[in-house]
């Protein structure tokens, strides 16, 4: 019997001793595309979350997007009110009329011969009304 087998296996002609190499390269050709595959997805879908969630992702980059058009804006209005400031140091300095307006509204100063009334700023509510 195992003589019949060695015979057997003496007349297959090369093109089946390659036909079953074949088969098992593309067996394992497949194997590998397969994993290979669901390997590149994997690869793929990592990358997109830490592109997105990432500590330099698009999430952090729209937070700080945001915070930096807020100081931005903060930078500006206090720069506005520096010129502001600025403006009245100037009439200050060289404005009489301006100078007399700030001593009689914020330190209540008078001319001579003048009286200061001082009223509330806000009318008391008056309850059960």
């Amino acid at each position: 019997m195992p003589e019949q087998k060695l015979q057997f296996e003496q007349h297959k002609s090369p093109a089946e001793q390659l036909s079953k190499r074949e088969r098992a390269v593309a067996l394992a050709r497949r194997e590998w595309r397969q994993a290979g595959t669901i390997v590149a997805f994997a690869l793929a879908a990592w990358m997109m979350w830490h592109v997105i969630n990432g500590q330099h992702g698009l999430s952090v980059w729209h937070k700080n997007h945001t915070q930096e058009h807020e100081l931005q804006k903060q930078i500006n209005d206090i720069q506005q009110e520096n010129a502001q400031l600025r403006k009245q140091i100037d009439r200050l300095k060289s404005d009489p009329d301006a100078i007399e307006h700030e001593a009689r509204e914020k330190l209540h100063y008078a001319k001579p011969g003048e009286v200061i009334y001082s009223l509330p700023d806000k009318p008391a509510a008056q309850p059960g009304k």
